[in-house]
């Protein structure tokens, strides 16, 4: 068995850690997400609003919240924050 992280839940997650580090409500609405694909496989999506990014690491299963200058200010360990469904491999 293997977990899958819901790509909704997670953005929704994204986007509640952008409002309490402080991003305005209207920026957090304009969310935008890119997929990075490596060799035919979803590897990681990174959401930006403002001057803020984050990173989710999907086979690790870890979002990264970074400002403008690439500083980290936030990790989330996504198998303990979300109740992750199980799939069969």
């Amino acid at each position: 068995m293997r977990l899958h992280m819901n790509a909704a839940d997670v953005r929704g997650l994204v986007s509640r850690h952008f409002l309490k580090l402080g991003v305005d409500g209207a920026d957090v609405d304009d969310l935008q997400e890119n997929i990075r694909i490596d060799r035919g496989r979803c590897v990681a999506r990174c959401y930006r609003v403002a001057d803020m990014f984050a990173m989710w690491l999907i086979d690790v299963g870890v979002l990264q919240f970074y400002d403008a200058d690439g500083e980290m200010l936030h990790t989330v360990n996504l198998f303990t924050e979300l109740q992750p469904q199980r799939v069969a491999a």
